[in-house]
């Protein structure tokens, strides 16, 4: 059994908060153990939930057409989510529980090792560029360590608001030039945590 699949099992097994008794099913995450590009969304939905996969609904939809958009199919890729299971009535995540959850994403980055971590929607912006606006930095790259950090709107942001999905469209086609030129980009200063981790 390899290492995530072991992972996926202990977090099968967590009762750290409440959201474990109201789910169907976990959603740990999926895709390539040896992915270059892993996204991380913000919650599973209705749809993730029943089915145990990230990004299965109309959302997940609108994302696998993005991968195509940059010739990259699912598989080849790694997507997962802040938190691991659905909160009730699709609310927004709350603090305690996406601290609760860090050490799972945590892990599986150290698994994956991936050289881009794509942020989708602002509470996964917020672990990675504290206090920052994702109005103001979407489709802008940084890189901290060799890993190239970069913000996007969440895809379900272009379901409610179509103005945002020639945003999200255009940002997604960066990304195979920034792969490419990774080793181009400055690394930035290491950020300290800032209590403002969950402000938008």
């Amino acid at each position: 059994m390899s290492a995530l699949s072991e992972l996926y099992e202990e977090i099968a097994l967590c009762h750290q908060c409440e959201l474990a008794k109201y789910r169907t099913r976990v959603v740990p995450g999926e895709g390539a153990e040896n992915a270059e590009v892993m996204f991380i969304g913000e919650a599973p939905g209705w749809h993730e939930d029943q089915q145990g996969r990230p990004f299965v609904g109309p959302a997940g939809l609108y994302l696998d057409q993005l991968l195509t958009s940059i010739s990259l199919k699912r598989e080849q890729v790694y997507i997962a989510n802040v938190i691991k299971c659905r909160p009730l009535a699709n609310r927004d995540p709350l603090p305690t529980e996406i601290s609760n959850c860090r050490k799972w994403l945590e892990r599986q980055i150290e698994l994956i090792h991936p050289k881009m971590i794509v942020t989708l929607g602002r509470y996964s912006m917020a672990m990675f560029f504290p206090g920052k606006s994702i109005s103001k930095i979407h489709g802008t790259a940084q890189k901290r360590d060799n890993v190239i950090y970069y913000a996007m709107y969440h895809p379900a942001a272009a379901l409610h608001q179509q103005s945002l999905r020639q945003v999200i469209e255009a940002d997604m086609i960066k990304i195979p030039s920034l792969l490419a030129e990774a080793k181009n980009i400055p690394e930035a200063k290491a950020q300290p945590q800032q209590l403002t981790m969950f402000e938008v």
